[in-house]
């Protein structure tokens, strides 16, 4: 496996895009290899089938430019942090030695989004430990874990701009065409294929965006308290400057 410098993880194929899609394009543009995870093939979702959902996931990558992505193809509603979850979990990230790991936050309306966020967080966390599956790889242990939203929001612990990137994550979300479009007779209205959700992925980003003066910024947040070289707002101030 490619080694990456942020693998990102989402529950079901199109979750990474709704909540991370710019910070993968942005993280691309800016030089770093990303990798992309999802647990998932979305088979209780209640349109599409798993191998659409996917090949709309693939196409979303390429889109994106991450380096690679996989389905780690766990059932889709029994996200229960199993031993074998949990080692799934701790290979990849063992074989991709991710500088960041990215996983949902741990309050969402889907079940499936609160389990993902526990069972990726222990995992992360029993990567880095030496004795735990000693034949799964050497211990690797991500520098920082990051949580990000898929469903409505609370304020982070910090936002970054993804406003260059956003037409970007716009494409990468119209790759999964069975779930945000009604596309045959035969497919069933719901929350994500109305115009309504995507308003509202929009609606969430630009006003954080709007809040921190730029158009777009995705959310992000950290258990751990963030540390600035100083006060100034502006991280390249100089003291001399007059």
């Amino acid at each position: 496996m490619t080694p990456v410098d942020l693998l990102v993880f989402g529950p079901h194929p199109d979750d990474i895009e709704i909540g991370f899609g710019g910070n993968v394009a942005l993280h691309v543009a800016l030089g770093f290899r990303v990798g992309l995870c999802d647990l998932t093939r979305g088979e209780l979702g209640s349109n599409g089938t798993p191998d659409e959902r996917e090949a709309e996931a693939e196409a979303a990558r390429a889109v994106l430019g991450a380096e690679w992505r996989e389905n780690l193809r766990w059932p889709d509603g029994s996200i229960t942090g199993s031993d074998h979850q949990i080692l799934d979990v701790v290979r990849l990230i063992r074989g991709a030695r991710p500088r960041t790991v990215a996983v949902p936050y741990w309050d969402d309306r889907h079940p499936d989004h609160r389990s993902a966020s526990d069972v990726l967080s222990r995992a992360a966390f029993k990567s880095g430990l030496r004795r735990f599956a000693p034949d799964q790889g050497d211990a690797w242990r991500p520098d920082w874990v990051c949580y990000y939203f898929i469903n409505d929001s609370v304020p982070g612990s910090f936002g970054i701009d993804v406003s260059a990137h956003y037409e970007t994550k716009r494409k990468a979300l119209a790759c999964h065409r069975s779930q945000f479009r009604q596309a045959d007779a035969g497919a069933m209205t719901t929350r994500l294929n109305v115009p309504q959700f995507q308003q509202l992925i929009e609606s969430r980003d630009a006003h954080l965006g709007a809040l921190a003066g730029v158009a777009y910024a995705e959310a992000v947040v950290v258990r751990e308290p963030i540390l600035r070289p100083h006060v100034m707002k502006d991280w390249h101030h100089k003291a001399d400057r007059r």
